[in-house]
């Protein structure tokens, strides 16, 4: 059981590096990874532009667990939108317009698939 979740974690965490990548060559700003309080962790949180944006990153190496996104559920986007609250108390100061995004990584090896999901979801729950 250890050596899955650690194989997991590797896999999850090779997905967040790449996605990182991919959002500062889209020219995103990083402002932190894999922050983290008691109620769990934000992936990625990023400027575009003015714009705040809470990153959730799924990654699969194969097909058996369905796509990425579809990991992205309605109670994982409230946790991400409660997380958000908190991060941004934390900041201290005006919170600028933000907003939720979910970077799909799919695949194995040196070249894996990346889908972005811009606005994936808000808020006030709706997608």
């Amino acid at each position: 059981m250890g050596l899955h979740r650690d194989r997991r974690r590797r896999v999850a965490r090779g997905g967040e590096t790449v996605a990182a990548l991919f959002l500062r060559l889209k020219g995103y700003r990083i402002e932190a990874r894999n922050w983290r309080c008691p109620l769990g962790e934000i992936d990625i949180v990023a400027w575009d532009g003015t714009t705040l944006v809470f990153v959730e990153v799924k990654t699969r190496t194969g097909t058996g667990a369905g796509s990425p996104e579809d990991a992205v559920t309605p109670e994982k986007q409230r946790r991400m939108v409660r997380l958000a609250r908190v991060y941004l108390s934390h900041r201290g100061d005006a919170a600028p317009p933000c907003r939720f995004d979910v970077i799909a990584v799919e695949g194995r090896g040196w070249i894996p698939r990346l889908r972005h999901l811009r606005a994936a979801f808000r808020a006030d729950g709706t997608t």
